[in-house]
């Protein structure tokens, strides 16, 4: 059996954080994992910043609902979920995703979680577990799950790696130099052809 999971932000929706920093005009809120492997650094730095200017939860809402997936992306989810089980594992957090997953159409969703106050400061953060993507691949394997996995990051390689088949899509180049084992793709019509390339193999063997 074949399990297709997939990163979220970069991968099918805007980079939210990104979007968050371009109405706010806070540069520095711009860093990903793209720049930052160390989820936990990179969190640290958001949190700080959104004290700094005192922005809230409702804040990052605000912007998040103006939101739309990336084009081609839920034509994709609908040709991938007619092929395949999807799971969406995602560094993102439950209190972002309602609106983005709603236009996705509700795929599955294993994220984290913010920790607000009673005013919507965003003062903390849990992880759902430690290097969660490649703990849930794992996981999927003991129920003798096949996975193919695709995403855009370093928080995402140790996915990939876990995966029996891992893909770079929409990587930066950075990223692409430092894991050439992964194949990487740039649009939603290569990534097609890689999953289908991927489970041929699969049921050649």
């Amino acid at each position: 059996m074949e399990l297709a999971c997939l990163d979220l932000e970069g991968v099918l929706v805007p980079e939210i954080w990104i979007a968050f920093a371009e109405r706010t005009g806070i540069a520095e809120l711009r860093a990903t994992t793209r720049d930052i492997p160390d989820y936990n650094v990179l969190m640290k730095q958001r949190l700080s910043l959104l004290d700094q200017h005192g922005l809230r939860l409702p804040d990052i809402q605000a912007v998040i609902a103006t939101l739309e997936p990336l084009p081609g992306a839920a034509e994709f989810l609908d040709w991938l979920r007619e092929r395949f089980q999807v799971i969406i594992l995602s560094d993102t957090f439950y209190e972002f995703s309602e609106p983005l997953m709603r236009q996705l159409k509700w795929p599955t969703l294993l994220c984290h979680r913010l920790i607000t106050d009673e005013e919507g400061k965003v003062v903390d953060y849990k992880l759902r577990q430690v290097d969660p993507k490649r703990a849930s691949i794992k996981a999927l394997h003991t129920l003798n799950y096949r996975v193919i996995a695709a995403g855009d990051s370093y928080n995402d390689t140790t996915m990939l790696s876990e995966a029996e088949v891992g893909i770079l899509f929409h990587a930066p180049q950075n990223v692409i130099d430092e894991f050439p084992q992964f194949q990487a793709v740039h649009d939603f019509g290569a990534l097609r052809e890689a999953f289908v390339a991927a489970s041929d193999r699969a049921l050649s063997i």
